[in-house]
């Protein structure tokens, strides 16, 4: 026979259940959970505390006055919450400057098609008059080897491979194809080329070109890089095709300064009991230059500060001492990442756990582990509390760049994981602006933060 529970409540109180059993701890905990999200969807600010880093201070690329003013901004607004401590880092980041925009175009005949495209972060800039050639295009780093020096030498490179569209994580469809960003310039270097430019990392047909990061390996020429937009990718694809001899110019005007002085941003609320352990709550605060940096990673910086808001709103005092950290620089450098993992080895700090948001202030679906298996089961036992927010995906998979670090000295790591179908939509380009994020994703995301934060404080990992 199935006992009912509201019998079971009825006997607690007349006293025959001892009253222990009437409530146990994760039934504690779901009701406190509810409050967070409650919290989080009816008073969350996280979309306010965005709307001022994106609309009011816009691209926030590391050396930048807009990095400078987004650490003064977050600084303030840890502040004015009320953390208990709020503090910042130093550390020496890389200083690239994309300057005059970008001019591309190839000859069609006697028409010249203009085609939009952004120069890759670390890319040297070209001649004053830019540079012209016969472009060939390439799917892959062995189709352009077997090519050979003779066919390559003189000419632009175009590596068109798109993301594979049939892979269900649009992650794995970018892992699939960025090789071509990163390290293009230095194999069309190898082989004589004057020039590289690669398709955009994205799925979406568009006009923006998509920037990122890029580097030059020992010993080769550098020579300039840039993305080109998919729409423009298929036309230069085309034209290509139709004359195999077409001449492609680019011109871009970027340059690398010596190293800037900036800041990793820390709030903390001090623990009561464990103060000494440390957990991570955490975005990176750079993006690139070409928009507001909105999903890259402005949700994910408001999102860790909400987390704490969340939880110091709601009277919890935490046992643990609970960090929101803005990190600098993950996106051409990681060296927030690198310093603020230094400063806790220098300083003997324990850090239990940290969680980032890096990929979009989408409906949050789960959160990737890294860690011992024990710890990973833990936190995997706590995946029923979720699943009345739609949060299923409790398992393998990446902590973050930023906290990457942090794991090398023991620390578990969790990367929130949102709906990854738009995020590629956004990334590095133009489009990432304010009005591509859903408030109520936004706070959703940053509610799952606090919960999963409200547990690893509460019950540890061992």
């Amino acid at each position: 026979m199935t006992i009912k529970p509201y019998f079971l409540i009825l006997l607690a109180v007349i006293g025959i259940l001892p009253a222990a059993q009437a409530q146990t701890p994760f039934e504690s905990d779901s009701i406190f959970i509810k409050k967070i999200f409650s919290e989080a969807l009816a008073n969350g600010k996280s979309y306010e505390w965005l709307r001022v880093l994106t609309t009011q201070i816009g691209g926030r690329l590391s050396g930048s006055d807009g990095a400078v003013k987004a650490v003064v901004y977050t600084q303030k607004v840890m502040e004015d919450e009320g953390f208990d401590k709020v503090f910042l880092q130093k550390t020496e980041v890389p200083h690239w400057v994309r300057g005059a925009a970008e001019q591309a175009y190839f000859q069609s005949g006697k028409k010249k098609v203009q085609v939009p495209i952004a120069a890759l972060g670390g890319s040297v800039a070209t001649s004053k008059a830019g540079v012209k050639a016969e472009i060939i295009e390439v799917k892959s780093f062995l189709e352009l080897r077997a090519l050979g020096k003779e066919k390559v030498a003189g000419k632009i490179v175009f590596f068109n491979r798109p993301m594979d569209p049939t892979q269900l994580s649009t992650f794995d469809a970018y892992r699939g194809a960025v090789d071509q960003r990163g390290n293009g310039a230095t194999e069309a270097s190898k082989l004589g080329a004057v020039g590289a430019i690669v398709r955009s990392m994205t799925t979406r047909m568009d006009d923006f070109p998509h920037t990122g990061g890029m580097r030059y390996g020992p010993g080769v020429p550098l020579i300039p890089t840039a993305a080109i937009s998919t729409n423009g990718a298929e036309l230069l694809s085309k034209a290509i095709k139709d004359n195999p001899a077409i001449q492609f110019y680019f011109k871009q005007n970027c340059e690398t300064l010596p190293d800037a002085l900036s800041h990793n941003v820390v709030g903390e609320l001090k623990g009561s009991t464990n103060a000494n352990e440390i957990i991570v709550v955490g975005g990176h605060l750079d993006s690139w230059d070409l928009a507001q940096g909105a999903h890259d990673d402005g949700t994910g910086c408001v999102q860790a500060i909400e987390a704490l808001r969340i939880l110091k709103t709601l009277g919890y005092i935490p046992k643990r001492t609970l960090r929101s950290v803005m990190f600098m620089n993950e996106e051409n450098g990681l060296r927030g990442g690198v310093t603020y993992a230094d400063s806790a080895r220098i300083n003997s700090e324990v850090h239990l756990a940290a969680i980032e948001s890096d990929r979009g202030g989408f409906t949050p679906l789960g959160f990737g582990l890294v860690g011992t298996t024990a710890k990973k089961a833990k936190i995997q036992s706590w995946q029923p509390l979720f699943a009345s927010y739609g949060i299923y995906e409790i398992g393998p998979g990446g902590g973050g760049a930023d906290i990457g670090p942090l794991g090398q000295q023991g620390a578990t790591l969790l990367g929130l994981i949102p709906d990854s179908q738009r995020y590629f939509d956004y990334h590095h380009a133009g489009s990432d602006t304010l009005d591509a994020v859903s408030k109520r994703e936004l706070e959703m995301g940053g509610a799952a933060m606090a919960a999963m934060l409200y547990l690893i404080d509460k019950y540890g990992l061992e």
